[in-house]
């Protein structure tokens, strides 16, 4: 996948030199622990990763299980304490509820939301979205016999990966995580990581999974430094070097 990004993404890369060399002066700042959404895996962030290690960044992108909020909230714990120092903890989607929890590991000095999910106390996504009418996408998608949900090609194109090149919807859709359908209906604990700690948002304005008024409620409950960027729901692979711009600011703080 890496190659196949490279190709697409030429343009972006083609004025700058990138260095996977990560400096010794990365020891004095926070781990950036990325942690990715449903339907994903780590690799959604290789993109902006090379942005990350240029800012002298060390990072570290998780693999969730997507079976359960407890079991992504587990590991995403395990990641922090093997860090061995402060982290800034970034997540994307589904991910933000994963931090939201996760983030009140000792070693969490920061969050990053990224077009995500950002529950309060008691509160899952189910529960966040009670009050809307379902989205028009969510008939379109596909559960199989053991409970675990999947994109159709054509309509992740449309939705979840829409504005990238359709080579890359095409990866996108064959290559997604399945989740299960109950992490949506897992609540995080009574205290949000987010309250505290300081935290980013980065909204996508052209969002068709999280709307970007959604988004901008989140970031107002929280009290976030908002970053809005012109981009979908999968917006650090849409505008890798803005997304990173937003992590490497937080890192600084």
């Amino acid at each position: 996948m890496l190659r196949l990004l490279a190709r697409l993404t030429a343009p972006v890369f083609a004025a700058v030199t990138l260095s996977m060399a990560v400096p010794a002066a990365a020891a004095e700042k926070p781990t950036v622990v990325l942690v990715h959404g449903a339907w994903a895996d780590g690799s959604n962030w290789e993109t902006v990763i090379p942005y990350l290690h240029r800012a002298g960044l060390k990072v570290v992108a998780v693999q969730n299980p997507m079976s359960s909020l407890e079991a992504d909230v587990a590991n995403v714990n395990r990641v922090i304490d093997d860090q061995g120092g402060d982290v800034l903890l970034v997540g994307h989607s589904y991910g933000g509820v994963v931090i939201s929890e996760a983030g009140n590991n000792e070693h969490v000095k920061g969050l990053v939301y990224v077009a995500a999910f950002a529950p309060g106390p008691n509160q899952s996504v189910n529960s966040i979205l009670s009050g809307f009418p379902p989205p028009v996408w969510f008939p379109m998608l596909h559960a199989d016999a053991g409970g675990w949900v999947t994109w159709p090609a054509e309509a992740m194109a449309t939705y979840f990966s829409a504005g990238l090149p359709a080579e890359l919807q095409a990866v996108l859709a064959s290559t997604q995580h399945p989740t299960f359908q109950g992490v949506n209906d897992a609540a995080i604990g009574a205290t949000p990581a987010w309250t505290n700690h300081p935290t980013t948002y980065v909204v996508a304005t052209q969002d068709q999974i999280i709307p970007a008024p959604l988004q901008q409620h989140f970031a107002g409950a929280m009290n976030a430094t908002v970053v809005s960027i012109d981009g979908g729901h999968l917006v650090m692979l849409a505008q890798p070097e803005a997304v990173a711009n937003a992590i490497i600011a937080a890192a600084g703080r």
